[in-house]
C-alpha cells in the first residue's frame, strides 16, 4: 500500500464540488500532491479559485503564512482527463451519490491506474461493499467519509466493505493523521457511524412533536438549554435541509429492514413534500427572513406573573429524585411568605400542588400507581438536574390554574421552564436514552469500537458528549429502566434495550468496556 509520509504520495480527487474542494484543501495543507478532476472542466477550474481564495483569508487571519500558502497551492494540479490521474497513489471520489454511476467512475479508474492504487469513496450513505463488486480488486476499495466543511469537522470514517484489506484501512487512516484529523474504522453498515448514531436525536424528538407533547420551539429550547446541545433538533432539521434529511432517515430505516429504532416521522416527510425544507425555501419548522429564524410571539402565559403556588408535595416515590426536587423547592416557597409550605406527609392534603418524578413512564401512570389526584398532579424530568433549565409536564386532567401556578413556582430564581404535555420518558430521558441506546446497539453489533463511537459522534455532531460516556454519566442501570418503563407503556419496539447496555447496567460496568476478541484474548480497543 502507499506510504501516507511520503512527501511526493499524489492524491487524485473525482468530483469538484463542495467536498471534494473541502478534502483537496485538507490535503494541500498537509503537502499531499493533489490532482483535481470533474467531467466538467469549469467545476475543476472554479475549485482551484475557490481554493486560492482560502488559503488567502486563512493568511489574512494568520492561521497560515505566506510560505504554507505558496506551499499549499503548489500542491494543486488539474487533470484535464482522467487518464491523467494514472499516477495517483489513492482516488478519492466525490460525486453524485449515485450507487451505479459510482461504480461506473471505478471501472474506468481501474483501467488507468495501478494495481496499488487505492480506491476510495467519500459516500456519506451507500454500501463500500456494494461499490467494489464491480471491481477487479475489490480489496482496495474503501470508505473514507469526510464531514463538510471538511477542514473544521476533524474526524473521518475509513468504512471497511467486507473485502477490503486490512492494509488499506491502515494507510488511509495514517493519510488522515497527517492532515491533522481523527481516523475512525467503521464496518459498511447503513449510515457508517455518525449518520447511524444521528438517529436518536432527530427521529425520536420529531416522534415527540407528532405526538404533540410539546412544540418544536419548546423541544429545541429543551435540549439546547437543559442537554447542551449547540441546535435543537428542528434548528439543525432546518439549517441541512429536509430534502437531505427525510431521505437519509428513509434509506436507512429501510436499509435495516424496518428497524423499529429508526422509524421515519411521517410529519417529516409531509413537511418535505410540501417544500416546507427549512432555510433554504424560507420556511421549515420555523419562518425565515434575512436568514434569520421568526420565532413565534412569547405565550404571556409562559412568564413570570401568574401566582406560584404556596402548598406543594413532593412524591418521594423515587427517593433520591424527590429530595432534589424538594431541596429546590423548600427555599422558592419560604420567599413566598410564611404560608407556603413544603408539605412533608406521605400523603398530600387535597389543597396541595403535587409533583411526581417518573423515571421512563409517563405522569399519568404515576399518578394512578400512587392514588394522587390527577387534576393538582405534574410531573418534573430530573434526569438532567434542575439548575440550567426545568421541564414540567401536565397530565390529561391537570387543572390550568394548577400548571401556571407550577410553572411560575419553578421559575421564581430565574431559571427557565418549559411546560408541556404528558408523555412516556417525558422528553429529555426519552431523547437521551435512545440516542445512549443506539449506540450501544452499534457497539453490539461491532461497527466500531465504543472509543471511536464516542469520539466519531461527538466530533462529526458536535454533541456535549460521547454518547456512551454520556450513557456512564448518566447511569446504564437509570438508562435501562427508563427504556424499559417506556417498553412496557407504549409496546413499541423503538425503546427495546440494546444487548450492550443490559449486560452492563446489570454488571455495574462502563458502556465504554469493549468486548474481549476470543482469538487473542485481548480487549478489542481497535
Amino acid at each position: 500500500m502507499f506510504d501516507a509520509n511520503d512527501r511526493q504520495l499524489q492524491v487524485a480527487i473525482v468530483g469538484c464540488g463542495a467536498m471534494g474542494c473541502g478534502i483537496a484543501q485538507l490535503l494541500a495543507q498537509a503537502g499531499v500532491q493533489v490532482l483535481l478532476f470533474d467531467t466538467k472542466p469549469a467545476s475543476s477550474q472554479q475549485a482551484l479559485h475557490t481554493l486560492h481564495n482560502n488559503f488567502a483569508r486563512l493568511q489574512d487571519k494568520g492561521k497560515l503564512t505566506a510560505q504554507q500558502v505558496d506551499a499549499a497551492k503548489e500542491c494543486l494540479k488539474i487533470a484535464q482527463e482522467l487518464s491523467e490521474l494514472s499516477q495517483a497513489a489513492v482516488v478519492i471520489e466525490a460525486i453524485i451519490e449515485d450507487l451505479a454511476i459510482k461504480q461506473q467512475l471505478f471501472l474506468q479508474l481501474e483501467e488507468i491506474v495501478a494495481s496499488s492504487t487505492v480506491l476510495a469513496s467519500n459516500t456519506s450513505s451507500l454500501s463500500i461493499t456494494s461499490l467494489a463488486q464491480v471491481c477487479a480488486i475489490p480489496q482496495r476499495v474503501a470508505g473514507l467519509h469526510f464531514f463538510n466543511p471538511v477542514p473544521l469537522m476533524k474526524v473521518v470514517e475509513v468504512v471497511a466493505g467486507l473485502q477490503t484489506a486490512p492494509a488499506v484501512l491502515r494507510s488511509l487512516a495514517a493519510l488522515v493523521k497527517r492532515c491533522g484529523h481523527l481516523a475512525v474504522q467503521a464496518k459498511d453498515t447503513p449510515g457508517f457511524i455518525v449518520n447511524h448514531a444521528g438517529r436518536g436525536y432527530g427521529t425520536e424528538s420529531l416522534q415527540i412533536l407528532t405526538e404533540q407533547v410539546a412544540s418544536a420551539e419548546q423541544i429545541d429550547c429543551i435540549m439546547r438549554q437543559a442537554a447542551g446541545f449547540r441546535l435543537g433538533p428542528f434548528e439543525l432539521f432546518d439549517l441541512i435541509g429536509l430534502d437531505v434529511s427525510v431521505p437519509v432517515m428513509q434509506a436507512i430505516y429501510q436499509q435495516y429492514f424496518n428497524e423499529p429504532r429508526y422509524r421515519p416521522s411521517v410529519l417529516a416527510a409531509q413537511r418535505k413534500n410540501a417544500g416546507l425544507l427549512g432555510r433554504k425555501s424560507g420556511q421549515g419548522f420555523y419562518r425565515y427572513e434575512d436568514g434569520k429564524a421568526v420565532l413565534p410571539p412569547t405565550n404571556p402565559s409562559s412568564q413570570v406573573g401568574f401566582n406560584a403556588a404556596r402548598l406543594v408535595w413532593v412524591s418521594r416515590e423515587e427517593a433520591q429524585w424527590g429530595a432534589q426536587l424538594a431541596a429546590l423547592i423548600e427555599p422558592l416557597l419560604a420567599k413566598l411568605g410564611p404560608d407556603a409550605k413544603l408539605e412533608q406527609g406521605t400523603r398530600p392534603s387535597e389543597q396541595a400542588l403535587c409533583l411526581v418524578t417518573p423515571v421512563g413512564e409517563d405522569v399519568t401512570t404515576c399518578l394512578q400507581r400512587q392514588g394522587l389526584d390527577g387534576r393538582a398532579v405534574l410531573g418534573v424530568d430530573m434526569l438532567l438536574g434542575l439548575d440550567k433549565h426545568r421541564v414540567l409536564l401536565t397530565n390529561p386532567l391537570t387543572l390550568p390554574t394548577h400548571a401556571r401556578a407550577a410553572q411560575a413556582l419553578l421559575m421564581q430564581d430565574g431559571v427557565g421552564v418549559s411546560l408541556v404535555r404528558d408523555s412516556v420518558g417525558l422528553v429529555l430521558q426519552r431523547v437521551l436514552a435512545q440516542i445512549v441506546n443506539i449506540a450501544c446497539d452499534m457497539a453490539q453489533q461491532g461497527i466500531a469500537s465504543p472509543g471511536d463511537i464516542d469520539q466519531a459522534v461527538r466530533l462529526g455532531l458536535a454533541y456535549p458528549h460521547g454518547p456512551l460516556t454520556w450513557g456512564d454519566q448518566l447511569g446504564p442501570a437509570l438508562l435501562l429502566r427508563i427504556l424499559q418503563n417506556m417498553s412496557a407503556i407504549t409496546g413499541d419496539m423503538r425503546y427495546r434495550p440494546s444487548p450492550w447496555l443490559r449486560r452492563r447496567a446489570q454488571l455495574q460496568a462502563s458502556l465504554l468496556l469493549p468486548e474481549m476478541d476470543l482469538d487473542t484474548e485481548e480487549f478489542d480497543h481497535a
